[in-house]
Order: C-alpha cells, then sequence, then structure tokens
C-alpha cells in the first residue's frame, strides 16, 4: 500500500507526464487510416481550435481523476478512476495529434486548468465514495454533450477529426455508466450548474488561447 508521501511522487510525476511529455495510445488512433479532406484554411483553423478544447479537457480530466483518486479510499473507486485515466491518455495522443496534424497549437493555459481540476477532484473525494463516483458520471456526461456539440460543428466532410471525436464521446459514455454501476449519486442540480459555467469559462478561453 503507498503511503501518502509515495501517492504525492506518482501523482506529481502524472502531472508532468499529462503536461510535458508526449502522450501515447495503446489503440489506434481512430481515422487514422482515412484520406485527408479538402478543408478551407478556416476550417482548419476552426478544427484545430476545437481540438485544442478537446485536449485541455482532457488535460482536465486527467487532473480531476488524479485528485479523486489522491483522496479516495475505496479500491472499486480508485480502479474505475485509473482506467478512465488510462482511456482520457489516449485521447490526449489524439487530440495533441489531430491538432498538429491540422496546424493548430496546444492551450498555453493548460497548467492553470490542470491545478484547478487537480484541486477539485480532490475536493470532490473528501465528500465520500457515492458522491466521487456521482461527479464522475456527470462529468463524463457534460463532455460527451460537449463533444456531440463538436460533431455538429465540425465541417461535415473532416472524417479524420470527426472520428477522433466520435471514439471519444464513446469511450466518455461507458466511463459515466461505470459510475453509475458502481453506485454513483445523482449530484444536486446547483452542482451540475456550477460545473457547466466552470467548463463553459474553460472551453471558450481555450478555443482561442
Amino acid at each position: 500500500m503507498l503511503n501518502i508521501v509515495d501517492k504525492l511522487i506518482v501523482e506529481f510525476d502524472t502531472a508532468l507526464r499529462t503536461l510535458a511529455a508526449t502522450p501515447t495510445s495503446a489503440r489506434p488512433t481512430p481515422g487514422a487510416g482515412l484520406a485527408e479532406a479538402e478543408l478551407s484554411d478556416a476550417e482548419k483553423r476552426h478544427a484545430a481550435s476545437l481540438m485544442r478544447v478537446n485536449h485541455c479537457g482532457e488535460v482536465c480530466a486527467q487532473a480531476l481523476y488524479q485528485g479523486q483518486a489522491l483522496s479516495s479510499d475505496d479500491v472499486k473507486v480508485t480502479q474505475a478512476l485509473a482506467l478512465a485515466a488510462r482511456e482520457e491518455t489516449e485521447h490526449l495522443a489524439w487530440a495533441e495529434g489531430r491538432v498538429t496534424e491540422l496546424g493548430g497549437r496546444l492551450s498555453l493555459l493548460n497548467p492553470l486548468w490542470y491545478a484547478g481540476s487537480l484541486a477539485l477532484g480532490y475536493a470532490a473525494g473528501r465528500f465520500g465514495t457515492r458522491w466521487n463516483l456521482g461527479f464522475l458520471a456527470e462529468t463524463e456526461r457534460q463532455v460527451e454533450a460537449h463533444l456531440e456539440g463538436h460533431l455538429e460543428r465540425l465541417a461535415p466532410q473532416d472524417a479524420k477529426t470527426r472520428a477522433i471525436v466520435l471514439q471519444m464521446k464513446q469511450d466518455e459514455s461507458a466511463h459515466a455508466r461505470t459510475a453509475y454501476a458502481l453506485g454513483a449519486s445523482e449530484l444536486p442540480e446547483p452542482v451540475k450548474r456550477a460545473m457547466r459555467l466552470s467548463a463553459r469559462v474553460m472551453t471558450q478561453v481555450s478555443y482561442w488561447v
């Protein structure tokens, strides 16, 4: 069993790898075999900005799950969070790769988003297993809705980007189902609204910065 110092060292290493290292994926990148669509410069910039938002969201997800796991003593919860974090790392790799292909850049504010999300995740974990899982489930549901919106905003012919976003959406939905299967409690509506508001700020800022 890791003591608190060991856990902090592990989490610090994870933070460095999330923010500074190039992520890798065990699964092939969705749409990797598809031909690149003919996109206008405006469509490429827009797609790159949306994928920058998605990359930033995955940075936040990594931090949230790490914070939640750090403050949880429930083995099933920490295992569910670890599985979700592994798939989010793949999402990081896919989003970063697609941003590069489209000629874009990653958010300059990722360290700030990471720190805030880590603190929020740690706080969620302190409320106990059912609420910790509830926070996980609601986060995934909101991300799923957010990705659905991106599918509507992407150019119809941009099959490569759409394939990545669609697979991410499917993974997020699976994470939410897992949380509910483990006994997640439904969060109060004011908490959900606060989560949506903070997510809106992050997405709007990271689209440009």
